[in-house]
């Protein structure tokens, strides 16, 4: 009952916009990949518009177990690629440490990212109150979402359809920062799972190894082992509640009713949120984004990232006399 009354109350304002599977999305990419120049922006009829703010969360307005995913990082690649919450209308951008691209080390027997990543539109870990599950407040972005399907490696910027099967409440800095695990509907395997035990009778073995994956993909860097809550997935209705849950923070952020410190909440969509609405096709010369897209040729990545980094039974980094780790 909780998840209909809080959809019921969100659709007037929450769910926003055009459903993804219905429109059309273009991009409009400015610089050289693997630089801190590097933006995409989403695009809606040759405009500019927000992943964040602007792509419904429900497709065609319809709230239940399929959301929208808005892809950051193909399967198999390593830029940490991330939603910018500070810019206006939120390009994707390669996110820095000590003003450098930052990157994810390669764990065998996974390459990079072992599955699509990204985030959720329409969702907010509210940095200003206490996750009720996890006890810490959230990270202060979209919730993340890894999309366990096959059908493709995906492409930065995509907006994919995805059914939600489960989550995982990984504590970051303390902070809570929910990773969603879904499958693309398009995947002939949706059809037949609706839950993490289910996908392990078709997938043995991959919820668990993705779990493991989010509790060790640091260690290379010298920052040790995330924490998950329970040490499990929860299961899909009570993320799915939890999603309902954030859509409602992030409607509140956008009606200025949160404090939000540096967030750009600047959205295209709606009129009636008048202090963050923009009209779209003013947005290019109002905040100065580059008309045309203007691809450069990616700059090279770091040696470091072109290796394999292997863990023990307890998830510690193997070295080997004279193996020197470079990682950051």
């Amino acid at each position: 009952m909780y998840l209909t009354l809080m959809h019921l109350a969100l659709l007037p304002l929450g769910v926003i916009g055009v459903a993804a599977q219905n429109s059309s999305y273009t991009l409009r990419e400015v610089g050289a990949r693997n630089t801190v120049d590097w933006r995409i922006w989403l695009e809606k009829n040759g405009n500019p518009i927000s992943p964040w703010h602007d792509v419904p969360l429900y497709p065609d307005n319809k709230p239940g177990p399929i959301v929208n995913f808005v892809v950051e990082i193909p399967r198999w690649t390593d830029g940490k690629i991330e939603t910018q919450r500070n810019e206006p209308l939120n390009p994707l951008f390669h996110d820095t440490k000590k003003k450098k691209p930052r990157f994810v080390a390669s764990f065998w027997p996974h390459k990079s990212y072992p599955f699509l990543y990204g985030s959720i539109p329409q969702t907010w870990e509210n940095s200003n109150k206490k996750d009720n599950y996890t006890g810490f407040v959230g990270d202060n972005d979209p919730v993340d979402l890894f999309d366990i399907s096959s059908i493709s490696p995906g492409y930065t910027g995509e907006v994919r359809q995805v059914k939600i099967l489960g989550g995982l409440a990984m504590i970051d800095d303390n902070t809570t920062d929910w990773k969603v695990i879904a499958i693309d509907v398009r995947d002939p395997l949706a059809n037949l799972v609706n839950s993490v035990e289910e996908v392990d009778k078709y997938r043995p073995g991959l919820t668990k190894s993705f779990h493991d994956w989010f509790v060790y993909y640091k260690v290379a860097r010298g920052q040790g082992l995330n924490t998950i809550i329970g040490n499990n997935y929860v299961n899909a209705r009570f993320m799915n509640a939890k999603l309902a849950e954030s859509h409602e923070h992030w409607r509140n952020l956008v009606l200025g009713k949160e404090e939000r410190g540096e967030i750009n909440i600047w959205q295209t969509t709606n009129p009636r949120a008048c202090k963050s609405y923009v009209k779209s096709e003013e947005a290019t010369d109002r905040f100065k984004i580059p008309a045309k897209a203007n691809v450069l040729p990616a700059a090279g990545r770091p040696a470091p990232y072109d290796r394999w980094y292997y863990v023990d039974g307890d998830f510690k980094l193997i070295t080997v006399p004279g193996d020197v780790v470079e990682v950051e």
